[in-house]
């Protein structure tokens, strides 16, 4: 619980006090997660770099990396979905993940079979990816306004009262 509380429920706390829109947290937090369970380890990072660096000003940076290491045990976890998914739409055979096929790919015989599964893996994080970006937006969206609520800080107070008082013409 401790580990928890220090990686990930902190950060989460000072990312809400510093004050954001509930639409940026909740995009950057949908994005985060659904780069961070891209199929291949090691490259959900470079991914939220690029997506940071391409949204710029529309995404949460300190959020969407959060949500990228929270994203860790399921992207392990959804690998072999992704892959069967992939194995689906191409309608092409189950790559065997047993004890053979792992001394094929560790002795070299099985490099075509193993590039082939990565390619399934790929295809279906590709096809399932917006759809759950979309989900997990529409998830996160009234969760990011109950937190900023409850836990952010002045300024979100701040900007959600000027929000709701609209501006008259005569001014």
């Amino acid at each position: 619980m401790q580990w928890i509380q220090k990686k990930i429920v902190d950060p989460l706390l000072q990312i809400l006090r510093r004050g954001a829109e509930p639409k940026q947290l909740a995009f950057s937090a949908a994005l985060g997660l659904t780069l961070g369970v891209f199929p291949i380890c090691g490259i959900t990072l470079v991914l939220c770099v690029l997506a940071i660096a391409v949204l710029g000003e529309y995404c949460h940076a300190p959020c969407m990396m959060l949500a990228n290491f929270v994203a860790t045990p399921f992207e392990l976890c959804l690998v072999i979905p992704f892959l069967r998914f992939g194995e689906f739409i191409c309608s092409s055979s189950h790559f065997p993940l047993n004890s053979d096929a792992l001394i094929k790919v560790l002795t070299g015989h099985g490099t075509e079979d193993m590039l082939l599964s990565i390619f399934h893996a790929l295809l279906g994080w590709v096809f399932a990816a917006p759809f759950l970006l979309a989900i997990l937006f529409m998830v996160f969206l009234p969760c990011s306004k109950y937190l900023l609520e409850r836990f952010g800080g002045p300024s979100y107070m701040f900007i959600e009262a000027a929000d709701l008082s609209p501006l008259t013409e005569e001014f």
